[in-house]
């Protein structure tokens, strides 16, 4: 009975996942307002970002809850690890990037659109696509160049790095070093730029002398700080727990990559005023 329901809940959650961000990015492609501005250009191949997401782990997950044989390929494996490991890393840079557009929005107003225009934007995306394959390129690589032997159960709901070194018939300390050092060094220097672009959004809106004034320039950033805390704060839980089997490490993991990306467009829709204008001039046509 647990198995099918968990079968249900996780199936729902799909569905509603990939129904919500294809919503956030139609919405984005069909309505001029929106598809012109770099801001929801962002927002666009970040719902693009959820759906992938969601598709690499959510269908594995959920077949654990069936019958059917639970067996993955060994290209499978590393393809879901360099899936998983590409687009989190992407998201981080996304992120960023969303980060800093805002803050040349506020922060530079009279400039943002010679700062930020849709080539620059575009630019901005592909570099960030690159930097993401690149990063999960190196990981698939140092994980999968080690002799795996003998049965290999991975323990755990998807082959992520750590569950796939614990098989490894080698010395795995080489790869846990550089693993911890690449997955630290792109998330903490992501986080870092966040941070100080907020500061910086934080210290321009305190200047706006009208209280109306600030709360619109703080409701432009509202949306994407949320998902930017949702988005980091599970990441860097199981980040200081590396190395720890703990059944709340699995549960954390699972929401930052099954429940957040069905958060993000719920973010969007109920937070942002603009993205609801155009979806209700979507919907009347």
């Amino acid at each position: 009975n647990l198995r099918t329901l968990l079968f249900l809940v996780f199936l729902v959650i799909y569905i509603l996942t990939q129904l919500g961000n294809l919503l956030i990015l139609l919405t984005v492609w069909a309505d001029p307002k929106l598809h012109a501005r770099p801001m929801y250009i962002l927002l666009g191949v970040l719902s693009f970002l959820d759906m992938w997401l969601s598709s690499v782990i959510v269908p594995r997950l959920i077949l654990n809850f069936t019958p059917a044989s639970k067996v993955i390929p060994f290209g499978g494996c590393v393809a879901q690890l360099f899936a998983f490991h590409f687009l989190g890393s992407t998201q981080c840079f996304l992120y960023t990037l969303m980060a800093y557009d805002r803050y040349l929005a506020i922060c530079q107003p009279l400039r943002y659109p010679v700062l930020m225009n849709g080539r620059l934007c575009t630019i901005l995306v592909a570099g960030a696509w690159g930097a993401g394959s690149i990063h999960g390129s190196i990981q698939a690589t140092l994980t999968f160049r080690l002799p795996y032997c003998g049965p290999n159960q991975v323990d755990y709901f998807i082959c992520d790095i750590p569950a796939v070194l614990r098989l490894a018939c080698a010395d795995t300390t080489v790869n846990e070093l550089v693993t911890f050092v690449d997955i630290g060094v792109v998330a903490a220097s992501c986080f870092v730029l966040i941070l100080l672009s907020y500061a910086n959004i934080v210290h321009a809106i305190l200047k706006i002398r009208t209280a109306d004034g600030r709360r619109r320039a703080f409701s432009t950033c509202g949306s994407h700080l949320t998902v930017v805390t949702v988005y980091y704060v599970p990441c860097i839980f199981i980040y200081l727990r590396a190395g720890s089997k703990s059944p709340l490490d699995g549960a954390v993991a699972v929401f930052y990559t099954v429940v957040t990306p069905l958060l993000n467009p719920l973010i969007y829709t109920l937070r942002n005023q603009e993205v609801k204008s155009a979806l209700k001039r979507l919907s009347t046509g």
